[in-house]
């Protein structure tokens, strides 16, 4: 493929992206959550009860830790997740699901899943193999 046909692709994979994600936001919003939102609260989810900090958490989901911040204030104020500090370091706070959080994040995780299904439905399971490991390959 030519330099110019990657750029395509490129272009191409992230207009899908964006417009899925749009998708997801629009399903999402009868749960009062984002798609971000549930991104951080499935990260969340993977290691609750333990509580994870705002770095590791903006890493697992490619924000920047100020990116991070400014979507965890308003999820703190609609009780979706508590902030607690590390008790080895009084600085940096730790964020875990609330019990509110768990509740939003099972009904979300439905919604979510039925967008997943109706969307990649239309692939064979061949295709989604290999999508899924073309995925894996190119992680930046």
């Amino acid at each position: 493929m030519t330099p110019t046909n990657l750029m395509k692709l490129a272009l191409d994979q992230q207009l899908m992206a964006s417009l899925f994600s749009r998708k997801l936001d629009n399903n999402l919003s009868v749960h009062g959550i984002s798609f971000t939102e549930f991104q951080i609260m499935d990260q969340l989810a993977k290691v609750h009860p333990q509580a994870t900090s705002r770095i590791l958490l903006a890493q697992s989901i490619a924000l920047s830790a100020s990116g991070i911040t400014r979507l965890l204030a308003p999820m703190e104020k609609n009780n979706l997740i508590d902030k607690t500090s590390n008790p080895r370091d009084a600085r940096q706070s730790l964020v875990v699901l609330s019990e509110t959080g768990l509740e939003v994040y099972g009904q979300a995780r439905t919604t979510v899943e039925f967008c997943c299904e109706e969307a990649y439905g239309l692939l064979s399971r061949e295709q989604l193999v290999s999508l899924s490991g073309i995925g894996q390959l190119v992680k930046v």
